[in-house]
């Protein structure tokens, strides 16, 4: 799973054309490392399909602010530059399998 360290990768991401999910976290944000596991799986499933990424806020703020992510663990799920959808807080694998489903149908 791709770490964006950068407004450069994140434009690059978005350029891309391919619906994408957005996983802001921070390392010291326990729920964020108990839902780490899940949503690498879902990358690693979704491969070539959709790009799940990960941006950790301590080191991504202005990305973070732009979101406005206020909480965490928070998904952004998106088409370009839209936003289609979004989960804060601790959620389960069928929840994000059902969210990431519904961004590429």
């Amino acid at each position: 799973m791709q770490a964006i360290t950068s407004n450069k990768q994140f434009n690059d991401l978005v350029a891309g054309g391919k619906p994408f999910v957005i996983d802001f976290y921070a390392d010291w944000c326990g729920p964020c490392q108990a839902l780490l596991p899940t949503v690498e799986k879902l990358a690693e499933e979704y491969h070539g399909e959709v790009d799940i990424v990960k941006v950790n806020i301590d080191e991504q703020r202005a990305l973070a602010e732009k979101f406005g992510v206020r909480s965490i663990p928070s998904l952004f799920f998106l088409e370009g530059n839209q936003i289609k959808d979004s989960l804060k807080g601790m959620t389960s694998e069928h929840e994000l399998r059902k969210r990431i489903s519904k961004l590429v149908a």
